[in-house]
């Protein structure tokens, strides 16, 4: 009995290891699949050119296997006519997918059936027994050729039909999917493979038949798969201000995306701080008010003093009780009628409040750190091709946008990020010369040296005219003068602070334009470190007074009125936020439009805005332990800024005239609010939880030497009460009071960034060499297609 034709489409292993695909980094890889591809085309070349000899009855075809010594030597190819061959290199040319070089089509089909008949074979059958007739192997399954070499496209694609009909849908789909073909060619497959059954699933039909039960359960499934896809459609849609991001993306770009998305962030930090005091503090603390609490009357005032009728409220560090809640012998008037059963749930408010403002803090912390390691890896991708414009030119269209709406503003955003690739690689190609270079360089450091002066200047006259305010206030008080008018003059210096914060921008922003900076980039980094600078100086200005002169107060809990002079501080930038918003955008725009008749409109000033939000979420972290309700206050803020924002944007402004693509402003915004910001929000507030002694008639610690021996005795008297826990004392004392753990943490955290920044540096480095590689890897193929064609030629001459 013969032995049936055996078939095999070999592909070298050189090509696939492990399953995967050749990178671009596997250099040997690479050069085999390309020695491949020009073996197999040769192959074909050679066939078809002895076929148009043998058709045109020319003899001696030996004359056109090359010798030895022509095989080793190629000379290049001249500009005479085209010879026969040109075509056929046109074609290899074109049929090289860019995700598989070296491959042509047929190579990679046979790739793939070597796969799937590999993974049919792993895959357990049952025995042949057990199969009917029509799903035992047969000789008919093999009438291809022999030689694989000699298999044409439609042969190897029915070869790979056959095998991914073998396997189980989810593997086909998988199979399908991973396949580096078009999505032509893919739905050529598919089709097919609907077309056909394979002989498994036909004799498992025959074998089962339907039952109502059956139909209906898959119609669940299907049901149920589908409702599940549409969720998972509708979760992008579900996040907040998600179409009108969309809006301000396509019409105005990334740069002033990335205020709105700050901001956006910044508004998930303080619903998340608020969440945790309201639960564990205020929501408590209001179940269970003080007996002494007494409310002098609502005028309307409070709203921007903060004082009045919120000073005895929730609002405030005062407000709140030192005593243990639901305990009848703290709240009852006298101890002589405590109950002798104790409380069911005994909660102490000291504690809850310093743990509640602890863990708000750690919990911001690591959603900082996390959204700064997620921001740098967006940002500095590796591998990344956000900088590319074949790329957004010809893969940027999304074919699952059908809405006109939706196909407008994906239009918009296509072209404006187009806009803004063009003008960065514009402004990378400009060069100055020495004597530019050095002139500019004199310029900026003048107007570096004009900006910190002016930083000098308004400090001092912040300090001294806090110094009068405070002077002027103590005589109020000493005169005995209505409240109402001690309110209004807390009132000032928030005003002046608020001023200087709104006016030195745009001086900066005249500096900006003296300088005469060539990239956006540049102008944004420059005007964000001036202000920030200011910003950060006048704050600890206000944070040094505030705790120096702390016995300075209307009020006798110095806490609540350093949490009334950061209230008004938050308000007076909100309301300068909107006066901005008005005069320097509405107010202007209508000058432009009415008065000069021009067709212009003013841009939007990312910096200055972005630092209004970073300010005022420094002025929320200085008061959270002395306003616990603060973070409402500023969560209030943002959704209202940015509906403002937004609406002024959207009808007073205009795109900006130099498009620039903002790749790495998210990150510095994060990191800028990460360690300025944040960190010294935290040294701040661990200061005074540490070394600064509290009040001592009002507050959770009155009568304590600070608000940390609040812990300290909490843990005293719990070893006392239960002597086998004197292992969490333990724990207290050595990690929790030593402040090597902390130094230690601090330490391991920044050398982890720094880790991280290194290892993503050096990845982008070789992500650069393999790029001009790939470049290197084209010039080859250039100069092997060009040795091609001088063989064509001396076959012909030969000929």
């Amino acid at each position: 009995m013969s032995r049936p034709p055996s078939f095999t489409l070999c592909v070298s292993e050189d090509t696939e290891r492990n399953g995967e695909e050749p990178s671009p980094d596997n250099e040997g890889a690479l050069h085999t699949s390309f020695h491949q591809l020009i073996q197999e085309q040769s192959s074909l070349v050679e066939a078809a050119l002895e076929l148009e000899m043998q058709a045109r009855g020319r003899e001696h075809l030996a004359r056109l296997v090359l010798p030895d010594a022509c095989a080793t030597a190629w000379p290049e190819p001249g500009q005479g006519e085209q010879h026969p061959g040109y075509s056929t290199t046109l074609r290899i040319l074109a049929s090289m997918p860019s995700r598989t070089i070296g491959r042509n089509r047929g190579a990679i089909i046979s790739q793939y059936y070597n796969r799937t008949a590999r993974l049919r074979r792993r895959s357990s059958r049952p025995p042949l027994q057990q199969l009917c007739r029509a799903a035992r192997p047969s000789l008919r399954q093999y009438d291809l050729e022999t030689d694989p070499a000699r298999a044409t496209l439609e042969d190897k694609r029915s070869l790979l039909v056959k095998e991914l009909l073998s396997l189980s849908p989810s593997q086909r789909s998988h199979m399908l999917l991973t396949v580096p073909l078009s999505l032509v060619e893919k739905c050529t497959l598919r089709q097919e493979l609907s077309g056909q059954r394979g002989p498994l699933w036909q004799c498992a039909q025959r074998q089962a038949p339907s039952s109502p039960c059956g139909w209906s359960k898959d119609y669940i499934v299907l049901g149920c798969r589908g409702l599940w896809y549409r969720l998972l459609s509708l979760l992008p849609a579900m996040q907040p201000w998600h179409y009108a991001l969309k809006q301000i993306s396509g019409r105005f770009g990334s740069s002033v995306l990335c205020y709105f998305t700050f901001l956006k962030t910044l508004l998930m930090f303080n619903i998340i701080s608020l969440l945790i005091l309201l639960v564990f503090v205020v929501a408590l603390q209001a179940a269970y008010p003080p007996a002494s609490a007494s409310h002098q009357p609502f005028t309307g005032l409070e709203l921007l003093t903060g004082a009045g009728y919120f000073t005895h409220s929730l609002l405030y560090y005062g407000y709140y009780s030192n005593t243990t809640l639901n305990d009848p012998c703290a709240s009852s008037p006298n101890g002589s009628t405590c109950p002798l059963a104790d409380p069911l749930l005994p909660y102490n408010m000291p504690l809850a409040y310093v743990f509640s403002v602890g863990v708000s803090f750690l919990i911001t912390c690591i959603l900082l750190v996390y959204s700064m390691s997620r921001s740098f890896g967006e940002s500095y991708r590796v591998g990344s091709s956000t900088g590319d414009v074949a790329v957004k030119v010809f893969c940027a269209w999304d074919f699952k946008v059908i809405q006109r709406r939706s196909v407008k503003l994906q239009c918009e955003n296509i072209c404006t990020q187009l806009k803004e690739l063009l003008a960065e690689q514009r402004s990378r190609s400009r060069s100055l010369s020495l004597c530019q270079r050095l002139g500019r360089t004199a310029v900026m450091l003048l107007a570096w040296a004009l900006s910190l002066s002016t930083v000098l200047g308004c400090v001092l006259a912040v300090y001294y005219f806090s110094e009068h305010m405070y002077a002027v206030q103590r005589d109020h008080q000493v005169r005995g003068s209505g409240e109402q008018q001690q309110e209004a003059i807390l009132l000032v210096l928030p005003l002046v602070v608020s001023l200087l914060n709104a006016l030195m921008p745009h001086l900066y922003n005249m500096l900006a334009m003296w300088e005469k900076q060539d990239s956006p980039v540049a102008v944004v980094y420059v005007a964000i470190c001036r202000n920030l600078i200011l910003k950060m100086v006048v704050l600890s200005l206000l944070c040094y007074q505030w705790l120096s002169r702390r016995v300075i107060c209307s009020t006798e809990c110095w806490e609540t009125c350093v949490g009334q002079d950061l209230y008004r501080f938050v308000v007076m930038d909100f309301i300068f936020s909107l006066l901005d918003t008005l005069f320097g955008e509405l107010v202007w725009r209508l000058i432009l439009e009415k008065r000069l008749k021009r067709k212009q409109r003013p841009e939007f000033d990312i910096a200055r805005n972005v630092l209004e939000l970073i300010y005022g979420q420094t002025l929320t972290w200085l008061g959270v332990l002395f306003a616990p309700l603060l973070p409402a206050v500023q969560t209030l803020k943002l959704v209202l800024l940015f509906y403002i924002k937004k609406t002024s944007l959207m009808q007073n402004c205009q795109s900006p005239s130099k498009p620039w693509q903002a790749s790495h402003m998210s990150t510095v915004f994060i990191t800028l609010l990460c360690f300025p910001s944040f960190l010294g929000a935290a040294i701040f507030l661990s200061y005074t939880i540490w070394s600064v002694r509290p009040s001592e008639t009002c507050g959770p610690f009155q009568g304590l030497e600070t608000i940390y021996k609040s812990g300290k005795t909490w843990v005293q008297v719990l070893e006392k009460s239960n002597p086998n826990i004197t292992w969490f004392a333990w724990v207290h004392q050595h990690l929790v009071e030593n402040t090597f753990l902390l130094f230690f943490v601090s330490g391991v955290l920044l050398a982890a960034i720094y880790f991280n920044i290194q290892v993503v540096r050096g990845q982008r480095r070789i992500i650069r060499l393999l790029k001009e590689q790939i470049a290197n890897e084209g010039e080859d193929k250039i100069f092997l297609i060009q040795k091609l064609h001088s063989v064509y030629e001396q076959r012909e001459r030969r000929a």
